[in-house]
């Protein structure tokens, strides 16, 4: 044992930090600025290390990993050029506010930034990752280290959560130290958040009382406020989401419209509603047509972040608190004064049957394929997207998610995260089934990482909808220019021949009646399956672009 302790190091110390915060896998690429870090992970045997096949990859699977179980996720990268290609994965998961510790390397303390060409050496690494991070730090210094890990732990989880990078020189990470007797007593950090102002919940309060037609809008930032939502729910509220914030009540719920936060029928719902309360979200261009999507007149805005404060819409009131303590003070203090109109709840629940089938008969050839995979996915099962044509038009809204752990997609909109967000989320979710759906095109950026789900085996059904290009491309090609459709028809692999080479199984759908025989044998496999649907055969897409205001003006 005294051997040991005699060569602790810092690489050490990251590893047991990780293990004392009950991390139990980690991402990364291995290479020469990161080794005394997974050497000691490798060492101790209490973390495993999932490696990718690339950095991007990597971070995308910490992405997923800390979403599925609403954690932190752990992606390791080198330094200069592996910290560079990690920075996709990094912009998306602060897109999504998700809680990633970037570990990646440095040249040696005696040759930092001075330019001198030493091996991966890039100008100024830790400003590039500031400027994708919520923060970067640097270690250079062992006596500082166990500090400057708490703290970056504390900054990822602090809301609006986002990924840190933590930039470690290879001889800090090497230095001998003493192992830090703290480590011993060392957990997740406490997370302090505020009520907020009691002046201005006694305005909301009034607001809520004068109000008989109302909406709650819950963003990313409510939507582990179950409970509390519920309690809305109860109080006559309904519920509208943004995407990320599905499954904040299940979306079985009566007077839960889910994402349908912006089809026409919602939009003439709205002016007949006299309160819509906003519950962290930005309410974002990208889910209100930049901003010109016609709320109702009288919004509450609640955020724990000051600076949405009209950031978009301008609001009657904006309150600044955690969504949860401010939901759960509101609710006790209305308790039992409001009464709920069962013609309101009606109407609310008809509405959302009236969305769902004008939404159904839209879909053409694929308007059984929500429900179907929804039968087909087990209820704690993960509902895992690519930027797809299918996704954009059902698979964000039509199938019903019961918690917002299930609901994974690139925030971002950008294609290719999918197929290694699947893999992250399987592996944070060992046990149960993941279903990623991935348009042909964006299953190629990340093709490498098939055989990292190969090799861990882990528990997805890669249903690859296959219409031979970048679809969504076409599509708007079609409506601005002219149906010229230059760089978005690609060649693509034999999809079966690939499954070969990665060693799993393989399934093609031909038509829309093999669905949900083909889907359910997928499913109950062990390990991935690699499910080809060949969209030339089972039918056309539905038509996705409908152009933003932005794009027509002059």
């Amino acid at each position: 044992m005294g051997d040991i302790m005699k060569d602790y190091n810092v690489g050490d110390l990251v590893s047991e930090f990780l293990h004392q915060i009950d991390v139990k896998d980690v991402f990364g690429v291995v290479s020469v600025h990161n080794i005394p870090m997974l050497d000691a992970i490798g060492r101790k045997n209490h973390i495993r290390m999932i490696p990718a096949r690339g950095e991007m990859g990597a971070g995308h699977m910490a992405d997923g990993y800390a979403r599925a179980h609403n954690g932190i996720g752990v992606v390791f990268t080198s330094t200069g050029p592996g910290a560079a290609n990690v920075t996709g994965a990094i912009v998306e998961s602060r897109f999504a506010g998700s809680s990633v510790l970037h570990f990646t390397g440095q040249t040696a303390t005696e040759n930092l930034d001075k330019n001198q060409g030493t091996v991966h050496d890039v100008p100024n690494q830790l400003g590039m990752l500031s400027s994708i991070s919520k923060e970067a730090i640097r270690i250079d210094n062992e006596d500082e280290a166990l500090e400057k890990l708490i703290y970056a732990c504390k900054i990822a989880l602090t809301p609006p959560k986002g990924p840190v990078s933590i930039e470690i020189p290879i001889d800090i990470q090497r230095k001998k130290i003493e192992r830090p007797s703290l480590l011993d007593a060392i957990s997740l950090p406490h997370i302090s958040s505020e009520l907020g102002d009691t002046k201005s919940l006694d305005k909301i309060e009034n607001y809520i009382k004068s109000s008989k037609r109302k909406i709650i809008w819950v963003g990313n930032g409510a939507k582990f406020a179950t409970e509390e939502v519920n309690l809305f729910i109860k109080m006559g509220f309904a519920v509208v989401t943004s995407t990320q914030g599905r499954g904040v009540v299940s979306e079985t719920n009566k007077m839960c419209l889910g994402a349908f936060n912006a089809v026409p029928l919602i939009e003439e719902f709205y002016k007949t509603l006299d309160l819509m309360l906003v519950v962290g979200s930005r309410l974002r261009g990208h889910e209100t047509r930049d901003m010109s999507l016609e709320l109702p007149k009288k919004l509450v805005q609640i955020d724990i972040d000051p600076s949405a404060k009209n950031r978009t819409y301008k609001t009657n009131q904006f309150h600044c608190g955690d969504a949860k303590k401010v939901l759960a003070e509101l609710a006790k203090r209305l308790a039992s004064k409001i009464s709920v109109d069962n013609e309101w709840i009606d109407e609310v629940s008809d509405l959302k049957n009236q969305i769902y089938l004008d939404y159904k008969n839209m879909l053409g050839a694929y308007k059984d394929f929500p429900e179907i995979i929804r039968n087909i996915l087990p209820k704690d099962g993960k509902w895992v997207r690519d930027v797809t044509i299918s996704n954009s038009m059902w698979g964000n809204r039509m199938m019903y998610v019961n918690d917002p752990t299930e609901n994974i997609y690139p925030v971002g909109a950008a294609i290719g995260p999918g197929m290694a967000l699947a893999i992250g989320a399987a592996i944070a979710s060992e046990g149960k089934k993941t279903i990623a759906m991935c348009g042909d095109g964006g299953f190629m950026l990340n093709l490498p990482d098939l055989w990292t789900a190969s090799e861990t085996n882990c528990d997805v059904v890669f249903l690859v909808m296959n219409d031979n290009g970048y679809g969504v491309i076409k599509h708007i090609q079609d409506s601005m220019y002219g149906g010229r459709k230059f760089f978005a028809d690609l060649m693509g692999p034999n999809f079966e021949d690939l499954a070969k080479v990665a060693k799993m199984k393989y399934k093609k759908i031909d038509y829309a009646k093999d669905l949900e025989k083909v889907l359910k044998e997928a499913v109950n496999f062990d390990g991935p399956v690699l499910v080809e649907v060949n969209v030339a055969s089972v039918g056309e897409m539905p038509r996705y672009f409908a152009p933003p205001p932005h794009a027509l003006k002059k």
